[in-house]
C-alpha cells in the first residue's frame, strides 16, 4: 500500500504528487486536479492507499482512499 501527498512546490509554481517518504516528487503538474488524478494512479497501481490533498499553504483540505486501500474512516452512506 502507498500514501501519496498533493502539496504546492512554490519554487517551481508547479503541484507534486509525492509518495509518503520519499525526497522527490513522483511527478509535476500544472493544476492541483491534474496532480490528484495522477497520485490516485500511482496509489492503484501501488496496491492503494491514501491520497491526501494539501492546500496551497500547506494544511490537509481533503483525502481519498484509492481501492483496494483500507478506509480508516468508511462513510456511514453506502450509498455514495
Amino acid at each position: 500500500m502507498a500514501n501519496y501527498h498533493v502539496t504546492k512546490n512554490k519554487n517551481l509554481g508547479l503541484w507534486g504528487a509525492k509518495r509518503e517518504g520519499a525526497e522527490r516528487s513522483s511527478g509535476y503538474f500544472e493544476t492541483q486536479a491534474e496532480a490528484e488524478k495522477a497520485a490516485k494512479h500511482f496509489a492503484a497501481k501501488n496496491g492503494g492507499g491514501e491520497v491526501k490533498i494539501h492546500t496551497p499553504k500547506g494544511p490537509i483540505r481533503d483525502s481519498d482512499t484509492v481501492a483496494p486501500g483500507n478506509d480508516p474512516n468508511p462513510p456511514k452512506d453506502k450509498r455514495y
